[in-house]
C-alpha cells in the first residue's frame, strides 16, 4: 500500500490556518506548551545553524574546486551573476515599493501591542552553539578551498560525511517540524492580537514577490537572447514546461530532466546543456535569492529593523555563496541563510519563524525561477564556449598551415 505524503508547502499553510485558528480560543496554558516547543527547537536552530554552514558550504565550495576548467568556470561566474542581479534588483524594488505598500499602522512593531510579550515558555533548554556563525563561515572558505587547492581525499572524505549527516538533520528533524514551530509562531502572533496585520503584509509581499520573478525572467532571457542571437521570448517559452514541473515537485534537482530537455530544444548542445544544467541546479539560484532578500527587507521593516544599502549589499555577496551549498529539498535554501540572516541581519527567534513561513509560502515560485533561469545560462555558456571553440580551430589551422607553407 502506497504511504500518503503531503508536500512541505501545504503543511506550511495548513499550520499557519490552525495557528491562527487556534490562536482565537487556546487557554493560556496550551499556548505556553506551543510556545515552551518553540523556544526549544529555536534554540537547536540556533545550535546547528554554524555546523550546517560548516557542512554545507565547506563540501561544496571544495566540489566546485575540484571540477576545474573552463566550463565550469564560466558557467559558476554566470550564475553567481545572475544571483547577485537577482539580489540587487530585489533590493533596489523593495526600496522603493515596500515603504508605501507596507502601511505601518497595519505593520506596528510586534512589541507595540499590549498582550504580546506576556506569554512565554515554561521553561527553555539552552543550546549554546559551538561557535559563531561568521567563525563557521570563514572556516568553512578556508576548509572549502584548501580542500580545492590541495586535493585532499581524507579531509574531504570527513566533510563528505559530515554534510550526509547535516542533510539528514535537514530532512529528518528540521523539516518534518517547521509545520509545528511555525504553528506555535502564528499562535503567538493571533493570541497577541496582531495576526490581521501580518496576513495582510503576507499577502502583499507574495504578489509583489511573483510579478518580480516574471521581470527577473524576462531580463534573463533578454540577456541571453542578445548574447546567444536568438529570440528571448521563443527561448522563454520553450523553457516554460520546466517552470510548470518544478512548479510541482517544489525541487530543482527533480526537474532536472525536463529542464535538460527544455534547454537542448533551444539549441543548446547536447552535451554542453548535460553538464550547466545538472551543476545550475545545484550552484545557480537567482528566484531563491529574490525571495530571501524580498521577505527579509519586509520583516526588517514591518519589525522597525534599520534597512540601509551597505547592509543589504554585503548580505546579497554572502547569500550568493552560501546558495551554493543549499540543499536540494523543499526549504533547503532558507534553511541555508538563517545563519546570515541571524548574524548579519540580526533576526532574533520571531523574525526567523516569519522567514520560514513566508519563504516556504512561496517557495515553488522559487524553486521555478531557478530551473527555468538555468535554461537561460545554458544559452550564453553555450555561445561563449561556441565561439571560443571556433575561434581555437581557427587559430589551430592558421598555425598547421603557416607550417605546411614553410614546410
Amino acid at each position: 500500500m502506497k504511504r500518503f505524503h503531503i508536500k512541505l508547502l501545504p503543511r506550511v499553510l495548513i499550520a499557519i490556518a490552525f495557528g491562527i485558528g487556534c490562536g482565537f480560543f487556546f487557554p493560556e496554558w496550551i499556548t505556553r506548551i506551543f510556545l515552551t516547543i518553540n523556544g526549544i527547537f529555536g534554540n537547536f536552530l540556533d545550535f546547528i545553524i554554524p555546523l550546517l554552514i560548516l557542512g554545507l558550504v565547506a563540501p561544496g565550495i571544495a566540489d566546485l574546486g575540484r571540477g576545474a576548467g573552463r566550463l565550469l568556470a564560466i558557467t559558476s561566474v554566470l550564475a553567481y551573476g545572475f544571483t547577485l542581479f537577482s539580489g540587487f534588483f530585489t533590493y533596489g524594488v523593495c526600496d522603493f515599493t515596500y515603504p508605501w505598500l507596507l502601511d505601518s499602522a497595519q505593520c506596528a512593531a510586534w512589541d507595540e501591542t499590549p498582550t504580546a510579550g506576556t506569554l512565554g515558555p515554561y521553561f527553555t533548554i539552552a543550546m549554546p552553539p559551538l561557535m559563531g556563525v561568521m567563525t563557521s563561515l570563514i572556516l568553512a572558505f578556508t576548509l572549502g578551498l584548501g580542500m580545492a587547492v590541495t586535493g585532499s581525499r581524507a579531509l574531504k572524505n570527513v566533510m563528505d560525511d559530515f554534510k550526509k549527516i547535516i542533510s539528514r538533520v535537514i530532512t529528518s528533524i528540521i523539516i518534518p517540524l517547521l509545520p509545528l514551530y511555525i504553528f506555535g509562531i502564528f499562535l503567538s502572533i493571533t493570541a497577541s492580537g496582531q495576526v490581521a496585520g501580518i496576513m495582510e503584509v503576507f499577502i502583499k509581499i507574495i504578489v509583489v514577490i511573483f510579478l518580480m520573478t516574471i521581470v527577473l525572467l524576462l531580463l534573463q532571457f533578454i540577456t541571453a537572447g542578445l548574447v546567444g542571437r536568438k529570440n528571448p521570448l521563443k527561448l522563454l517559452r520553450t523553457m516554460l514546461p520546466a517552470y510548470a514541473t518544478a512548479l510541482g515537485t517544489q525541487s530543482s534537482a527533480a526537474t532536472i530532466p525536463v529542464t535538460l530537455e527544455q534547454t537542448i530544444k533551444t539549441g543548446v548542445n547536447r552535451e554542453l546543456a548535460a553538464f550547466v544544467v545538472p551543476l545550475c541546479a545545484t550552484i545557480h539560484l537567482s528566484g531563491s535569492t529574490l525571495k530571501i532578500v524580498a521577505c527579509a527587507m519586509a520583516i526588517m521593516m514591518i519589525s522597525d529593523m534599520p534597512v540601509t544599502f551597505g547592509m543589504m549589499a554585503g548580505f546579497i555577496l554572502m547569500l550568493g555563496i552560501t546558495m551554493i551549498a543549499a540543499p536540494g529539498v523543499p526549504g533547503g535554501a532558507i534553511m541555508a541563510s538563517l545563519g546570515l540572516l541571524q548574524s548579519m541581519l540580526g533576526f532574533d527567534e520571531m523574525a526567523q519563524g516569519l522567514m520560514i513561513a513566508l519563504y516556504i509560502a512561496m517557495d515553488s515560485f522559487g524553486t521555478a525561477t531557478n530551473v527555468t533561469g538555468d535554461g537561460a545560462i545554458a544559452v550564453i555558456v553555450d555561445r561563449i564556449y561556441t565561439q571560443g571553440h571556433r575561434k581555437r580551430e581557427h587559430h589551430a589551422k592558421h598555425e598547421t598551415k603557416k607550417y605546411s607553407d614553410i614546410g
